[in-house]
């Protein structure tokens, strides 16, 4: 009983974090209700461990989580309207143009937030912290869009964030994110199949 009270919210959103990279897998709509419900649950979790960058990604999340729900289904509407039998919002590659804007973001935004979590809290792993948030308004923005490299951003950031949560004692949640690792190199294979065929119709 003891353990459920001080891992619930852990297995809760390792459960839902589970089902969420299935459904990006398949490429489903539905991983943005499921991951609406992960990451609510997440920045609960993440300020009660002291994990204050990850906890306001979290916020973050839910707004890219509404902003992907309504880009992926928009092209289904727009296309069932007008009697298109291709209704699904098709997988790309990640603009050219957007790179080294969102390069220098990512780098800025890991600064400030490396300096805010080092000078104005008692985070332990700022470095890491900071980084995975970073990395991760870019991947949650890219996945919104639809785009293949999303999955390589997502490697990047779930090999550093299993890291970090085994060492910030959060073993469910660190377990889950080792597993992301593989799953996502799987998807961007899946993935970039997919692209592969919708070009080819």
């Amino acid at each position: 009983m003891e353990f459920l009270q001080t891992y619930w919210l852990d297995i809760t959103t390792t459960a839902l974090g589970l089902a969420y990279i299935v459904l990006e897998y398949k490429a489903s709509v539905w991983l943005w209700l499921v991951g609406f419900l992960m990451q609510a649950l997440g920045i609960a979790l993440y300020y009660q461990k002291g994990l204050y960058a990850d906890c306001g990604m979290e916020v973050y999340y839910i707004v890219m989580t509404v902003y992907g729900y309504i880009n992926w289904t928009r092209r289904s509407r727009k296309a069932a309207l007008a009697g298109n039998s291709q209704q699904e919002l098709p997988v790309t590659h990640f603009e050219s143009r957007y790179i080294l804007p969102w390069l220098l973001a990512t780098l800025s935004i890991w600064f400030v937030l490396w300096y805010f979590l080092s000078h104005f809290t008692d985070s332990t792993v700022p470095i890491a912290d900071s980084f995975t948030t970073a990395l991760s308004i870019v991947g949650i923005w890219a996945l919104a869009r639809k785009y293949l490299e999303q999955w390589l951003i997502w490697i990047v950031v779930d090999v550093v964030s299993s890291g970090l949560y085994f060492y910030k004692d959060i073993p469910f949640k660190g377990s889950l994110y080792a597993l992301y690792v593989f799953i996502a190199i799987l998807g961007y294979h899946r993935w970039h199949r997919l692209m592969h065929n919708s070009a080819t119709k």
